[in-house]
């Protein structure tokens, strides 16, 4: 009978979200552990054994299979390459897989080698799994269209992890979001009904990471924290009393519609709980395309008031940005620009649309015969579509990278900074604790910065931030540091993108004149056309060899297909020329 339950969360890719390249300067090795995972393992019955790999922080080794008599396996579209490894090597193995979470429920039916799919909320679909398993007749499908009962959820197994591997602590509130964006598949998996735990429930949770020994950011994950604005006012009361009865040993972000700005007691009572940072999804500054999307709830105020309403109370607002919307007019790349600067909104998540599958984007676009391949679950970081646009394919791409370059250019993100920090309100001394953690950050953050090719910004920045806004001088380091990060991915994202249409261009450029070449049937292999073909893959490698590594790996198919590709041309005159 399964007694080991091997809990493995799949590797995230480098990208925007993961800020791998900020967490060296905090000695940190991932920004949160896997909540769902962590709450998975609460549920399984007490004579079970549960272990959590986290591949973002160790890697999986041979001992744990040898362990484990089921593997269970959890993760999102982003980390589908290093999830379907996972699969591959518990197969190798003889380990059975159970598989839950959004890349799974999404894909399930095109997943190979896992053995029973747990779908769903957790909470509903575990436990018919766990009674078959012990039965001996456990099914390959597990599905509910109810909704959880999240007052019968078990706190989260934090136990489970080294909680000084990771800059924060991930918490839940509530599920579910009222409104109905028709890109998002929030509403599809959660339901428009938000769902909460009880005060009491979320208090103890608190007391579960701060019995951890984990001191610092908390992160819950609510997809819309203030989907029922009466529930959250009333926990937001309990959890300042909490921290101020143990001396305010987090802080709090999260993400929240837009109409937070509209609702001045939210707004005092998050502050008041030590709330620091808030996402937010404000998309576009087109107003035709917030309507066209169904995004109406950013249509009842003025966007850009009322993040400035929210950055008074002392909130940063990080907030998510969409480019190649149907409505979409070619100005929209310098409005997303204009309207960032002027936000001041540092951490500016700027993505391709992508059609997630089951939402109502994807339904309409299946049905307009307009959808490509499933999306990869990366909008920030690929430059591919898995759809046609209504604007120019070639102009929409290049217009993303043009905001990209603008928005992360030293210049304008420091710029962005210092906006921010000028609107915070006025602090007497600072609240995020001083320690060895933080002067290693800095002296690493000057080290590394301040003789980078962009460290004129950085240091009038900071020295600005020490003169204007000085007990915020710990939160502008952090800024510096995001933005070490923030730089290096876009990069590495533009420079992967003119590697590969260098690529595509030679491509362009030598197909037709071997198809001329083997047409005419008279060229040798010692031929111009096979040295050119030759020197062209060279300097390719050599290009990639020069690269980053973390481009590099964005790139390792693209080599290796276009090393295929110029050995195909060069055998096929090889075999024309025997011919």
């Amino acid at each position: 009978m399964a007694k080991n339950i091997l809990l493995v969360h799949p590797e995230f890719p480098t990208t925007y979200w993961s800020f791998a390249h900020a967490l060296p300067f905090i000695g940190k090795k991932a920004i949160l552990p896997p909540l769902g995972l962590m709450t998975v393992a609460a549920l399984l019955p007490h004579d079970y054994t549960a272990r959590l790999v986290d591949l973002n922080v160790q890697p999986l080794e041979p001992r744990d299979l040898e362990w484990a008599d089921l593997v269970f396996l959890s993760g999102m579209l982003v980390q589908k390459p290093s999830f379907d490894q996972v699969v591959r090597r518990c197969r190798e193995a003889g380990k059975p897989v159970v598989a839950g979470g959004p890349y799974p429920i999404a894909m399930h039916q095109e997943i190979e080698g896992v053995d029973h799919f747990v779908l769903d909320e957790a909470e509903l679909t575990l436990p018919r799994f766990l009674r078959d398993l012990e039965e001996g007749r456990p099914q390959r499908l597990y599905r509910s269209a109810e909704k959880a009962d999240l007052s019968l959820t078990p706190p989260p197994r934090f136990d489970l992890i080294d909680v000084a591997a990771y800059d924060s602590m991930p918490l839940q509130y509530s599920r579910g979001c009222p409104y109905e964006c028709e890109f998002c598949d929030i509403t599809e998996m959660f339901g428009r009904r938000q769902r909460t735990k009880s005060p009491a429930q979320f208090l103890g949770e608190l007391e579960a990471v701060y019995g951890s020994g984990f001191r610092g950011p908390l992160f819950i994950v609510d997809d819309n924290f203030i989907g029922n604005r009466g529930k959250t006012r009333a926990l937001l009361r309990e959890v300042v009393a909490w921290q101020r009865e143990h001396d305010h040993p987090f802080t709090m972000a999260t993400e929240a519609s837009i109409d937070l700005a509209q609702d001045e007691e939210l707004l005092a009572l998050m502050a008041e709980a030590r709330f620091s940072m808030v996402f937010v999804g404000i998309e576009t500054p087109d107003a035709d395309t917030l309507a066209f999307t169904g995004k109406t709830q950013n249509l009842k105020q003025d966007v850009l008031a009322s993040v400035r309403r929210i950055q008074a109370r002392g909130l940063e607002v990080t907030g998510g940005f969409i480019v190649g919307f149907d409505t979409d007019r070619p100005d929209i790349f310098d409005r997303q620009v204009a309207f960032i600067q002027e936000a001041g909104i540092p951490i500016a998540m700027v993505g391709l649309l992508t059609a997630l599958p089951n939402t109502q984007l994807s339904r309409r676009l299946a049905r307009e015969g307009r959808l490509r391949e499933h999306s990869g679950g990366n909008n920030t970081h690929s430059l591919r579509l898995n759809f046609t646009p209504r604007l120019p394919e070639r102009l929409l791409i290049e217009g993303y990278k043009r905001v990209l370059a603008a928005v992360y250019s030293p210049r304008a993100y420091f710029r962005r900074c210092s906006t921010l920090l000028a609107r915070l309100p006025a602090r007497t001394r600072t609240t995020r604790h001083t320690d060895w953690q933080g002067i290693r950050a800095l002296l690493r953050s000057l080290l590394l910065q301040s003789v980078s090719p962009y460290g004129l910004h950085y240091l009038r920045f900071l020295l600005e931030a020490l003169r204007t806004r000085p007990a915020y001088f710990p939160e502008a380091v952090a800024f510096a540091i995001r933005g070490y990060h923030l730089f290096r991915i876009t990069r590495s994202i533009l420079q992967a993108d003119e590697f590969t249409r260098r690529l595509d261009g030679i491509r362009e450029l030598i197909q037709p004149r071997v198809e001329e070449a083997l047409g005419a049937g008279t060229l040798s292999p010692a031929s111009s056309l096979a040295r050119g073909i030759r020197r062209h893959l060279r300097q390719a490698q050599a290009s990639y060899g020069r690269l980053r590594r973390e481009v590099q790996r964005q790139l390792t198919d693209s080599l290796a297909d276009f090393s295929r590709t110029c050995a195909g041309w060069i055998r096929s005159l090889q075999l024309a020329d025997v011919a």
